[in-house]
């Protein structure tokens, strides 16, 4: 299928609206068939890949396959940082510059495209990250930044500082978004989600600014993968992990579900299609984080990008 690009202020290749997830065997456990999945990623189409220091081995798989095909030039790097020490975040200065060096180190390159901050240390002052991201800037080592796991309101608290001092500011976040709304945090540590009616101030927030959102979890960690019906409690535990079951398995997202499966039927297409164009459907400027190892699942996803869900589908599902 013809590549779809979006672009990202702050970069001069164009973005797929896939970023590939690498939190996933075989890639962060750097076991053989990580190059040929890698492979396989970028000749569908998908240029853009979601990394972190705490995804196992999944940096350096990703650096010496980068290195070993030659195809620096043709990729989007997204790395994280943080720690979650003795049950609470840990971000700071010290802990983002040693991170920052060892993820160039780990991905066999002297600049990332995209650096986050994996989760929110409300101990750390917003303007020591401004000032400490914009100083790795200037040196090369990143294109621009933002976050992950971060509430609107702590954003614009730290552009608000970094506007007032001639400085960038976060310009990307990284938050979960998708059909199911998420009931519990997975992780622990402050995840963010955008999803459900409660959120519906932070998703306008993010229409009018239009800052790019990499959505992480859009199908709920498997909940809208399409291997159980609406209703299949136990098939849903036979399906998803214990972090997903916690998160999105409940009576409301399996009413969603239900309405997923009669917008399928009606579209002739799958549910995860369907949950996927929702998703873009959205108004906010996407970008969704997929992981699979399945070549027709990631043309999928590309086609749900290429076909969001009209507004009056959207409040079905949303009902």
């Amino acid at each position: 299928m013809e590549h779809v690009r979006k672009s990202i202020p702050g970069l001069s290749l164009p973005v797929s609206p896939l970023f590939f997830g690498t939190a996933m065997p075989p890639i962060n456990l750097g076991e053989d068939g990580s190059d040929q999945l890698l492979d396989s990623v970028l000749e569908e189409g998908i240029n853009a890949f979601d990394c972190a220091r705490s995804y196992g081995r999944a940096e350096e798989t990703l650096g010496a396959w980068i290195r070993k095909r030659g195809c620096r030039d043709q990729v989007i790097l997204l790395t994280k940082c943080g720690d979650i020490r003795n049950g609470r975040v840990e971000i700071n200065r010290g802990i983002i510059r040693e991170q920052m060096d060892r993820s160039l180190d780990s991905l066999q390159t002297d600049c990332v495209d995209i650096f986050l901050l994996h989760r929110d240390d409300p101990n750390t002052p917003v303007e020591e990250y401004i000032d400490t991201l914009n100083e790795a800037r200037e040196e090369g080592k990143i294109r621009l930044f933002g976050v992950s796991n971060w509430t609107h309101e702590r954003i614009e608290q730290a552009n608000r500082y970094a506007a007032q001092k001639g400085l960038a500011g976060f310009s990307v976040s990284s938050p979960n978004f998708g059909l199911a709304r998420q009931m519990q945090d997975l992780w622990g540590g402050g995840c963010v989600t955008l999803s459900g009616p409660e959120n519906e101030a932070a998703r306008a927030w993010y229409r009018a600014c239009g800052m790019p959102v990499i959505a992480y979890s859009s199908l709920g960690r498997g909940f809208f993968s399409g291997r159980f019906r609406a209703g299949d409690y136990e098939g849903a535990r036979r399906v998803m992990d214990s972090y997903a079951c916690k998160g999105y398995l409940y009576e409301e997202n399996m009413a969603r579900l239900a309405r997923a499966e009669k917008l399928a039927a009606q579209y002739g297409v799958s549910v995860p299609e369907i949950a996927m164009r929702y998703v873009f459907g959205s108004g906010m400027n996407v970008f969704a984080v997929v992981s699979t190892s399945s070549p027709e699942r990631l043309r999928m996803n590309l086609r749900a990008a290429a076909q969001p869900l009209n507004p009056q589908d959207i409040a079905y599902l949303e009902e």
